[in-house]
C-alpha cells in the first residue's frame, strides 16, 4: 500500500526518508472522509503520529504549487506535553516541510525565550511547543494566533494528566473558531471527551490501536523474582539481552539514584533521568545515549513520553507501573518505526496478581518467565562472540604479520582462549540468582538457619506493639535479663501485646534461671514479665525482624520503664505523641431548630 496523492514537496520528502508505505494511522487521516474535518485519533506511541498529523494539515498550509505561502502569523500550532516530545515533533516536521518552504518555531522550557520571540515575529509558519511556554508567549503578545488554521494536541491525555487543562483552554480560546482541531491521544478518558466536545465540531473518531495486544512490535515478558533479588535480576536481564540501548523505569527519584549508582558500580555505562535533573543534565544524558557512550538509562516516568532514542530495543520496568496506561507509554519507547523491541516487567512474587490484572486491562499477552541465570547468560555470550568473530573482515598485511607472531608463540587454541577472555573482561559479571520461584524461595527460607539455632525454645514477654516494642531495645533488654549475648537470641516476633523470641535449647535453662534472678531489677527491665511460652507464635514461619543497635530517638531507656497494665489512659506515650488522658466526652444532642 502506498501513500495517496500528495503535494510534490511532501511526496519528495517522504521518498528521501524511505517512506514507502503509510502506517495505519497515516493512512486513516488521509482518507477522504477525514479530509478537512476535526479529528480525534487514538493511536499508540511509535505509530507514526507526527508524520500523520503533518500530512493531515497540509491542506491548510500549502498552496496549489505545494508551497507554504508567506503569512504574517502562524498557520499551524502543535502542542506537546514535554520538551523532549516537542523537539522531536519539530525535527520531524522540519524535514517533512523543508521543500515546501515552511518556517518552524519551537517554544519549550529551558530555551532562550527572547530568541523564541524573535523567531515568532520573523514569520514562523508552524509553531511547536509546550503548554506553559506557549501560554507565556501568548500573554506577552509574542504569539499571534489570529490567522491559525489548524491546532494539534499531541498526547492530549498526558497534558491533561500533568495539569495543563487551564493552559490548553487559554491557548485554544485565543484561536479563531474556524480553525481545524486535531486531538491525538493514546487513550480516551472522559477529560479528552469533554475537550473534544468543547473545541471541536462534527469530529471524526479514528482508532488504530490493536485489539489483541498493546503494541504489535513489542514482545512483553513478565519476570517473577523474589523481592530481595530484584537488583540481581535487573543486572542479568541487561547482560542477557545485551541491548544497544536500554531504559530502566523506576517510580521515584530515590530509586533512580540507587539503581544508577548500583549499575555504575557493576560496570555498566549508565545515565539517569528524573525530575531532579536540570535541562542541561538531561540533554547531556540523552546525548551520551545517542553517541553510544552510555547504553543504559535509568529514568522515572518523566521520560516515558517524547523520548525517541535510536536502537532502543529493551525497556525494563524495575518497579511496576501505576496503571495500564503508564505501562503502555513506558513500553512504547521501544518497538518504534517498525523495529522490534522487548519490554520486561520485573514482578515480585506477591505482586503477580496485580500485574496480571494490569496486563488484561492493557490487552497485552506477556510471557511469564524466570530471570536469566548465569549459565544462560554465558551461553548467550558464547553465541554473540562466535557471531562477531566469524564476521568477514578485511585483513591488512600488518594484521597478518601480528597474527604470525602470535602463532609463533601461542597455539591457535590459546589465542582463541585469550580472545574469549578479552571479550568477557569488557562486560559486567552476571549475578547468581539464588531464588527463582515462590516454592524455592520458601524452601530457602526454611533452610536458612543460623548455626546453633536448629533446635530452639520460644519465650514470651508481656509487651508488644502497643507499648512501642522494637527489636533494637528489646534485644539489649534480653541480654541484660538473661545474661546472654545478642548472638544467642534467634527470631523475634512482635505482636500487639506480646513479643515472642527464640533461645537455643542448649542454653534455655540457664536463660530461664537468670530471668528469675533479675526479676524486679528496674534498672535492667526487671518489671517486664518474661517466661517460657507454651507454644510458638502463629506467625513463627515469617522472616525475622531485622536487629541492630539502638538509635537516638528510637527505643532506648525510655522504653524500659515500668510497663503499666490497664487501659490506654495509663499506657506509656508512643513516640512524640502525648499519652491519652482518658477524659471522656459526653454526647449532647443538638436542639432541633425546627422545633
Amino acid at each position: 500500500m502506498t501513500f495517496p496523492d500528495l503535494p510534490a514537496s511532501l511526496a519528495q520528502a517522504l521518498a528521501e526518508r524511505d517512506y514507502d508505505s503509510p502506517t495505519p494511522v497515516q493512512l486513516a487521516v488521509l482518507e477522504q472522509e477525514a479530509v478537512g474535518r476535526d479529528l480525534v485519533v487514538s493511536a499508540q506511541t511509535g505509530s507514526g503520529k507526527t508524520v500523520a498529523f503533518g500530512l493531515a494539515f497540509s491542506e491548510q498550509l500549502l498552496d496549489d504549487n505545494g508551497r507554504v505561502p508567506h503569512a504574517g502569523a502562524p498557520l499551524a500550532l502543535v502542542i506537546a506535553p514535554t520538551r523532549e516530545l516537542a523537539l522531536q515533533v519539530s525535527r520531524e516536521l522540519a524535514w517533512l516541510y523543508q521543500k515546501a518552504g515552511a518556517r518552524i518555531a519551537t517554544c519549550v522550557g529551558g530555551m532562550n525565550p527572547s530568541q523564541e520571540r524573535r523567531t515568532l515575529k520573523s514569520g514562523a509558519t508552524i509553531v511547536v511547543g509546550t503548554p506553559g511556554r506557549l501560554r507565556d508567549h501568548l500573554e506577552r503578545g509574542a504569539l499571534d494566533l489570529s490567522q491559525l488554521a489548524v491546532a494539534v494536541l499531541d498526547e492530549a491525555d498526558e497534558m491533561l494528566d500533568m495539569g495543563f487543562r487551564e493552559e490548553l483552554e487559554g491557548i485554544l480560546d485565543a484561536t479563531p473558531e474556524t480553525r481545524r482541531t486535531l486531538l491525538f491521544s493514546a487513550t480516551m478518558p472522559r477529560q479528552i471527551e469533554a475537550l473534544a466536545k468543547r473545541y471541536q465540531r462534527n469530529s471524526l473518531r479514528i482508532a488504530t490501536t490493536g485489539t489483541e495486544r498493546g503494541h504489535g512490535d513489542i514482545a512483553y515478558q513478565a519476570v517473577t523474582v523474589s523481592p530481595s533479588e530484584i537488583e540481581n535480576a535487573v543486572v542479568n536481564l541487561l547482560r542477557f539481552h545485551d541491548a544497544e540501548t536500554a531504559i530502566l523505569f523506576c517510580a521515584t527519584r530515590d530509586k533512580v539514584r540507587h539503581m544508577h549508582a548500583m549499575l555504575q558500580e557493576r560496570g555498566f555505562a549508565a545515565v539517569a533521568l528524573s525530575g531532579e535533573h536540570s535541562q542541561s543534565e538531561r540533554n547531556q544524558a540523552l546525548q551520551a545515549l545517542r553517541d553510544k557512550r552510555a547504553r543504559v538509562c535509568v529514568a522515572t516516568d518523566v521520560a516515558s513520553r517524547g523520548l525517541d532514542l535510536p536502537n532502543l530495543s529493551l525497556v525494563v520496568h524495575v518497579e511496576i507501573p501505576r496503571d495500564a496506561e503508564i505501562l503502555q507509554h513506558r513500553s512504547g519507547r521501544t518497538g518504534r518505526a517498525g523495529k522490534k523491541g522487548t519490554a520486561v516487567i520485573v514482578v515480585p512474587f506477591p505482586r503477580r496478581r496485580r500485574v496480571e490484572s494490569m496486563l488484561r486491562s492493557a490487552k497485552i499477552n506477556a510471557a511469564w518467565i524466570n530471570a536469566p541465570d548465569r549459565e544462560a547468560i554465558l551461553e548467550k555470550d558464547r553465541e554473540r562472540l562466535l557471531e562477531a568473530l566469524l564476521q568477514p573482515v578485511e585483513v591488512t598485511d600488518a594484521d597478518r604479520e601480528l597474527a604470525d607472531k602470535l602463532l609463533a608463540q601461542r597455539t591457535p587454541q590459546e589465542i582463541a582462549a585469550l580472545l574469549v577472555q578479552a571479550h568477557r573482561a569488557k562486560m559486567p559479571e552476571p549475578e547468581e540468582l539464588l531464588v527463582n520461584s515462590p516454592e524455592k524461595h520458601r524452601e530457602a527460607q526454611k533452610e536458612r538457619h543460623r548455626p546453633g539455632f536448629e533446635d530452639t525454645v520460644w519465650f514470651r514477654m508481656d509487651i508488644g506493639r502497643r507499648q512501642n516494642a522494637d527489636p533494637r531495645w528489646v534485644l539489649p533488654l534480653l541480654c541484660r535479663r538473661g545474661h546472654i549475648t545478642r548472638n544467642e537470641v534467634g527470631a523475634i516476633r512482635i505482636g500487639p501485646v506480646q513479643t515472642h523470641f527464640q533461645i537455643p535449647r542448649a542454653i534455655a535453662d540457664k536463660f530461664a534461671d537468670a530471668l528469675v534472678r533479675t526479676a524486679g531489677d528496674d534498672e535492667n527491665g526487671g518489671d517486664v514479665k518474661i517466661e517460657l511460652s507454651p507454644e510458638a507464635p502463629r506467625d513463627a514461619a515469617r522472616p525475622s525482624h531485622r536487629r541492630g543497635p539502638p538509635q537516638a530517638g528510637r527505643g532506648g531507656p525510655r522504653h524500659a520503664k515500668k510497663h503499666r497494665k490497664g487501659n490506654s489512659a495509663n499506657a506509656e506515650p508512643r513516640g512524640d505523641k502525648p499519652a491519652f488522658k482518658g477524659k471522656k466526652r459526653k454526647f449532647k444532642p443538638k436542639p432541633n431548630k425546627g422545633a
